[in-house]
């Protein structure tokens, strides 16, 4: 049994989420965990001096527990409740690997984290698009005013410069105003590699 982690990480709106659905249904034996479903509660979130939820920072979110989870599934892919079913144009000798996607935004900056991928992608968004999506976007707690340009954008800028300046980080970034199709295409022909290599 050999098992495949890809990171899909990046941007708030940047399409990690949507991405990782399609990534879902193409490829065989594959899951995928959410880091949104790791923050904590809102009562445990800080609160700056300007009254902002700081949930744009690794100490937002359980980031322990996110690791164990990962870890559990690499242990025992076929029993975390992956779907057996093939996809259709894929051959027998993928029916004993497993794919995990991770997706979420504060993927690469967490040590622990980093052993683990296989492949990582960071999705980014020009200034105006992120802030035009996010204003689509309806988050519990509601963004308040003034909350994107300070706080998100701020945290998403240097957590991006933390990745930059690691050389020994192999990440693929990739263009989020480019359409899904153009997306799933590139990351979904990597992966394809990369399940070609396991095999050899």
């Amino acid at each position: 049994m050999k098992v495949l982690v890809i990171g899909l990480g990046g941007v708030t709106n940047g399409g990690k989420t949507t991405l990782a659905e399609k990534l879902k249904n193409m490829l065989p034996n594959c899951d995928i965990i959410s880091q949104d479903d790791f923050f904590k509660p809102e009562s445990e979130v800080e609160t700056d001096e300007r009254g902002f939820k700081l949930y744009d920072v690794l100490d937002a979110l359980y980031m322990d527990e996110m690791v164990t989870s990962i870890r559990n599934w690499i242990k025992s892919p076929a029993s975390s409740g992956v779907v057996k079913e093939e996809p259709q144009n894929t051959c027998d000798n993928m029916k004993n690997v497993y794919i995990l996607i991770v997706e979420g935004f504060l993927l690469y900056n967490y040590e622990p984290l980093n052993e683990l991928w296989n492949r990582r992608y960071f999705l980014t968004l020009p200034y105006e698009e992120c802030k035009r999506r996010r204003s689509t976007r309806v988050y519990q707690p509601a963004d308040t005013p003034g909350y994107f340009d300070g706080h998100v954008w701020p945290m998403y800028l240097k957590y991006k410069n933390e990745l930059e300046e690691n050389a020994s980080m192999q990440v693929d970034y990739l263009d989020g105003t480019k359409s899904q199709e153009e997306l799933l295409a590139c990351v979904y022909s990597d992966i394809i590699q990369e399940l070609n290599k396991l095999r050899e």
